[in-house]
């Protein structure tokens, strides 16, 4: 079995001291079972105005069903959450009954691995996407109205994508969504975007999709919300893996597709990273 290796924490602009680690809540259990697929543990270190705190990078571990030499993992860069607004508390924080990611929305994108190719259509003005190039991801007209009707009623603020294309073909789009408070997303995930069963929405080339029973649990990031769909056979020109986050005022979407078939651990790894990054 490999060695874990230590992710060297990032600071936003200094060398911060060390810090007693903070008390861990019983909940955190699910938390510790995802970090299993990592390098380490996140490191947490916080003073005055600016928190900063690294994000591990995921790396073979015998997870039950990754044991299979090579699996397909991507390299991605080591991630560091990006410093709080001084005297803002982080989006699961007693303190912020909203949920409010007071960090740049831009910031929390979960950066390309090596190897892939930007995709600049995703880059929008300022970092910022237009609504319409989010709503191009669905397949109906019919439905690109209504959701884009329900996105206007629920007080969408802006979106945030990035997106890249890997030496194999694999195609990524992740979306992020930021609306006022995390009630809002609450309302909006489980009737709209991500029924359990199906999408209500189907994406482009993706005529049907089914929930996929077999992504990891021990994947599963605390206090984010995950949907996550399979396509179902025969596939189009591509398959299409799609996943839905909730987490705080945030909504994101992950999609992967490839020509023959899109591999689920690349897939798995994507939306883990970038649950965590939100959390």
């Amino acid at each position: 079995m490999t060695e874990y290796q230590q992710t060297t924490v990032r600071p936003a602009e200094q060398v911060l001291p060390e810090v007693p680690p903070a008390p861990v809540r019983k909940d955190r259990g699910v938390l510790r079972a995802a970090l299993r697929w990592t390098t380490a543990v996140a490191v947490f270190a916080a003073v005055g105005a600016a928190t900063a705190y690294g994000v591990t990078r995921l790396e073979r571990t015998d997870v039950p069903g990754l044991s299979t030499e090579p699996d397909g993992r991507w390299e991605y860069p080591a991630l560091t959450r990006p410093p709080l607004p001084s005297g803002s508390p982080g989006p699961f924080a007693e303190a912020n009954t909203a949920g409010t990611h007071h960090a740049d929305l831009r910031s929390l994108l979960l950066p390309a691995p090596a190897g892939a190719e930007d995709d600049r259509t995703l880059r929008g003005a300022d970092g910022w996407l237009a609504r319409k190039d989010f709503l191009a991801e669905y397949a109906a007209k019919d439905d690109r109205a209504e959701l884009g009707q329900h996105l206007t009623d629920h007080g969408l603020r802006h979106i945030a994508a990035r997106g890249w294309s890997m030496p194999d073909g694999t195609r990524t789009r992740i979306y992020l969504l930021q609306f006022d408070t995390a009630a809002v997303v609450d309302a909006l995930l489980g009737p709209y975007f991500a029924p359990y069963s199906a999408p209500k929405f189907p994406l482009r080339g993706a005529a049907t999709s089914a929930n996929d029973e077999t992504f990891p649990q021990e994947a599963l990031v605390e206090d984010v919300q995950r949907v996550v769909y399979d396509e179902t056979r025969p596939y189009g020109g591509e398959q299409v893996r799609h996943a839905y986050l909730a987490a705080g005022d945030t909504l994101a979407l992950v999609v992967q597709s490839q020509k023959g078939g899109a591999r689920a651990v690349p897939f798995q790894q994507t939306v883990t990273l970038q649950s965590q990054l939100l959390d």
